[in-house]
């Protein structure tokens, strides 16, 4: 049996990634198959990210925290949710960076820069880090995640790949999403449940 330092998977990035990956068998065949997806993937990116902003766009409760200014985004902003158009450059600006994080997660080393920047994604969307005015539910983030994750299914579904190299895309990639799940949720903790 082994040991797990709980209070150390709380205050180490490195260790509770090593502890989340290790227990779900994410290892060095996970990050291959992600990696060999790459050259198909690459192109369809911009069909993700649009489908993610078309669902987006859909719900008012996931649509108005595009409102205020994002992090790093230089430009006008809207005053409300009914100024914010999808061709807004404030979306576009948000739209880039999907677009970025959907390549890295198929073309970086997953390494502890990897890990900062997954876990990265999770505090960005509340107040702890990026925009103090920007705090997205969890509800929010995993509603998102589940789309997400069903968008890229269907779409390694949709490559024409042998029947193993899919199963271990699928695999891999299912993995990957629950490791960035944790690293969004653990930024959620201590918040206020209410029934």
């Amino acid at each position: 049996m082994t040991h797990i330092d709980e209070p150390r998977l709380e205050s180490d990035l490195g260790y509770r990634f090593g502890y989340v990956a290790g227990f779900m068998g994410f290892g060095a065949d996970d990050i291959a198959a992600i990696h060999g997806a790459a050259p198909l993937l690459a192109p369809l990116v911009p069909g993700l990210v649009d489908a993610v902003y078309n669902k987006l766009f859909q719900q008012d409760a996931t649509w108005r925290h595009f409102v205020p200014r994002q992090h790093e985004y230089q430009g006008e902003v809207p005053k409300t949710v009914d100024q914010l158009a999808m061709d807004h450059p404030q979306i576009q600006f948000r739209k880039q960076h999907l677009g970025r994080y959907l390549a890295a997660l198929v073309t970086k080393p997953y390494d502890g820069k990897m890990v900062e920047y997954l876990d990265m994604v999770g505090k960005m969307h509340t107040p702890k880090a990026g925009s103090k005015d920007l705090d997205v539910p969890l509800v929010q983030m995993n509603a998102l995640l589940g789309f997400v994750a069903d968008a890229l299914t269907a779409t390694i579904l949709g490559l024409g790949l042998d029947r193993d190299t899919e199963v271990k895309a699928l695999r891999a990639f299912g993995k990957l999403l629950w490791i960035q799940n944790d690293l969004i949720t653990r930024h959620y903790q201590g918040e206020i449940v209410r029934s």
